[in-house]
């Protein structure tokens, strides 16, 4: 799969229904040997879903790592994250 195959998939959180954001606006965690680690998300204030309504100054980052991924559909990606706190940096 090419990252212009990921690129303006909606992600999904399979647990809570929740839209977290698109792949497009994301970073991609790669390892030393090539393999996608995680989807890193970071929060623009005010977006509804899983980011609370901060300022830029108060910036969030969620770490969606690779294993959560369940589907990768044609117009999202479903994961499955239980704790969503637990990811956010």
């Amino acid at each position: 799969m090419l990252l212009s195959d990921l690129a303006g998939k909606e992600i999904i959180n399979l647990h809570d229904g929740a839209k977290l954001g698109l792949v497009g606006d994301a970073d991609l965690d790669i390892s030393l040997n090539g393999s996608v680690e995680a989807i890193i998300l970071t929060s623009r204030g005010g977006v509804s879903g899983f980011w609370s309504s901060r300022g830029d100054r108060d910036r969030e980052v969620l770490v969606i790592p690779w294993q959560t991924i369940k589907k990768v559909g044609s117009e999202v990606i479903i994961i499955d994250l239980q704790n969503k706190s637990e990811k956010i940096r």
